[in-house]
């Protein structure tokens, strides 16, 4: 029932993890290879390998989350080495300069199913947005078109775009996709920058950044699902919802906006890879009750009063 296809490859299950957490080392890989989930996402990766912010760099609870990282990973040669059986394999970059980006996207590996380019990461000390940026976007997408111009037809070229929240912003960044060869888009990721504050000791919550960074969790699921339907109805990409999913309702409504599949963050960080079983059964029992075989008969399909 949960069958989906981003671009041209397939997944047998349209609910896979966001990059950040538990997906870093090898054996966090190897879980998500067993586990449910119907990709296997990496680690946002640097070229070289990062110990990321300093510590507590994160901090939830039932409502949101947020983290300030920093990119802590193992460095693009592990992630372009590891090898994944059972399931698609993405790797997410995110290059300190363009130029590193453009480096480990000549160098992938012909195993590697797919890549999600993060254009917007808030945690990086010195670093803007590239998302917010729509001239850089643009350059940047351009070159890295033509870096992937020669991959095959269902390789996965996917974007991490920030949250978007005017109109004309959307046209924009929607303008720029469509002149590129961007074929799958993430919405959203994390709201920064944001500050969570604990009254009794009247301090931040975590530490980077005088206690600045990400905002997740269900908290930024309206923002999110804006995000996907209006990107749905602005490209012809496939959409991946992330942001809020903590239940088979919130993955549901991300498809009724028009997602292929989704990405879980807040949860699985909370859960682990148990998450993707669960919201994948409350989804299937939704679809069900409502008479729907698969995903394609109700993504997009979001009614207007």
């Amino acid at each position: 029932m949960l069958v989906s296809k981003i671009n041209n490859t397939d997944i047998n299950y349209c609910i896979y993890n966001a990059s950040g957490v538990r997906c870093s080392t090898k054996n966090e890989l190897n879980k998500l290879n067993i586990s449910k989930s119907g990709i296997v996402l990496s680690k946002s990766c640097t070229i070289n390998s990062r110990q990321g912010n300093s510590l507590p760099r994160y901090w939830d609870n039932n409502l949101l989350s947020i983290n300030s990282s920093g990119l802590p990973n193992l460095g693009f040669d592990f992630y372009n080495e590891y090898k994944c059986i059972n399931k698609p394999y993405f790797i997410s970059l995110s290059g300190m300069k363009y130029d590193d980006n453009f480096y480990m996207l000549n160098n992938l590996n012909n195993h590697i199913n797919g890549i999600e380019l993060n254009l917007s990461c808030p945690n990086i000390k010195g670093h803007s947005q590239t998302g917010y940026d729509f001239n850089q976007t643009e350059n940047f997408l351009r070159k890295a078109s033509e870096i992937l111009d020669d991959k095959k037809s269902d390789f996965v070229f996917g974007i991490k775009l920030p949250p978007y929240f005017d109109e004309h912003h959307f046209n924009k960044i929607a303008e720029i996709i469509n002149n590129s060869k961007v074929n799958s888009i993430t919405c959203i990721n994390s709201l920064g920058n944001g500050l969570v504050i604990d009254s009794e000791s009247e301090s931040c919550l975590i530490k980077p950044k005088n206690g600045f960074g990400g905002i997740g969790g269900s908290v930024i699921k309206p923002i999110a699902l804006a995000n996907v339907h209006k990107f749905y109805s602005l490209t012809k990409c496939s959409i991946i919802g992330c942001g809020g999913i903590k239940t088979g309702n919130d993955a549901f409504q991300h498809i009724l906006c028009g997602a292929s599949a989704v990405q879980v963050g807040t949860t699985f960080y909370q859960e682990d890879t148990e998450c993707f079983n669960r919201i994948g059964d409350e989804l299937k029992e939704i679809m069900i009750n409502k008479n729907y075989k698969t995903i394609d008969n109700f993504k997009g399909n979001l009614k207007y009063l």
